[in-house]
């Protein structure tokens, strides 16, 4: 008996059989069980990021003599509230995907790969946007230490989103040329994972570092 019979016999015959992703000991496949595990270190990043900017945020700059404005001044809360609805409204188009190419339906799969990154180029636009009003109205990266907290911990998100983006047009890519069918359905639930991670980060940032005063 091979090791993929062995596998369907003991995880029934739906779960596995059609793909390669073969489980572990905890029931899920090394992929997937990799992805949760640096998506657990990823907490840690962006935990110390945000707990690095709560410090910081309000901390008077001994060390510059024009400490310029704050980030907190300069927010325009309506505009990111709407990005940031584009970058939660993702989340939905990625359950769709994954359910699509799981029903073996490579059209719809495409289709909400393709919305999916589109609202994510959205949301960076915007950032980008956000971040050139900061930069007119005098705020940079070194203008104080609490400037240089808040685009450290959003860049490293907009970073991760471009990440995201850039797997999305991958895996779209390799359904339009064939190569990622219904039997690659984990893959692209795995890039869900990632997907979904990203835009909780962004929840937790948007409430900690806009709407909080």
């Amino acid at each position: 008996m091979s090791d993929t019979e062995a596998s369907q016999l003991a995880y029934g015959p739906t779960e596995f059989d059609d793909h390669d992703h073969l489980p572990t000991s905890t029931g899920l496949s090394h992929e997937k069980l990799t992805m949760w595990a640096f998506l657990g270190s990823e907490c840690l990043l962006f935990g110390s990021l945000i707990s690095v900017y709560l410090l910081l945020r309000n901390k008077p700059d001994e060390l510059s003599i024009d400490v310029g404005p704050k980030a907190s001044d300069l927010f325009d809360i309506p505009f990111t509230s709407v990005s940031s609805f584009v970058l939660l409204m993702s989340s939905l188009t990625m359950v769709l995907a994954v359910q699509a190419i799981v029903a073996g339906d490579d059209r719809q799969t495409r289709l909400w790969l393709a919305t999916t990154a589109t609202f994510g180029a959205v949301f960076l636009a915007g950032q980008v946007y956000e971040f050139t009003i900061f930069y007119n109205e005098g705020l940079g990266f070194t203008t104080n230490i609490s400037s240089s907290a808040f685009f450290t911990l959003t860049g490293f998100h907009g970073v991760h989103v471009s990440l995201g983006i850039i797997m999305l047009a991958s895996l779209w890519f390799m359904s339009h040329t064939g190569r990622l069918t219904q039997r690659n359905a984990e893959t692209v639930e795995i890039v869900g994972l990632y997907w979904h991670f990203v835009d909780i980060v962004w929840i937790v940032i948007f409430g900690i570092v806009y709407l909080i005063p």
